[in-house]
């Protein structure tokens, strides 16, 4: 994603385009993996953790970012792809490896469309699914013979 395209991202997601929100916006952009907020404090070092910390929580009530909670203690963070309308339209699954502890991004399996009691209202989806990821189940298979 280069630098107008992560531009245009921010001010759809009504995010003011400051210099350190555009330089958290690149690195989750070039991120391979949800990242977490020390993950960000050691990637950008020109930052300190309680900016980066509050760019995230903007960029949470904005909808510009995921949160992932993956039972690691350390929240995740990946940039959503959706609108930026109230209705997420990027929802989709994360998968945790309980070896690597890595957390991958599954964009292209949808969260199942949950069917609520009458009177709830849906704000966010946190659909994670813990296993192996292929290379530690390649491992592990490689391990046993």
């Amino acid at each position: 994603m280069n630098s107008n395209e992560i531009l245009d991202m921010l001010q759809r997601h009504g995010v003011k385009p400051t210099a350190n929100r555009i330089i958290i916006a690149g690195a989750l952009a070039q991120a391979s993996n949800p990242l977490s907020l020390s993950d960000l404090e050691v990637g950008i070092a020109t930052i300190d953790k309680s900016s980066i910390f509050r760019t995230l929580a903007t960029f949470k009530e904005h909808g510009l970012v995921h949160v992932i909670e993956d039972g690691s203690d350390s929240a995740k963070y990946e940039l959503c792809h959706g609108t930026g309308d109230e209705h997420d339209s990027d929802r989709h699954v994360h998968f945790y490896c309980e070896r690597c502890n890595r957390t991958f991004c599954l964009s292209q399996v949808h969260v199942p469309q949950v069917q609520l009691p009458a009177g709830y209202r849906v704000r966010g989806v946190n659909y994670l699914v813990k296993g192996l990821c292929p290379r530690c189940a390649a491992q592990a298979a490689m391990q046993q013979d």
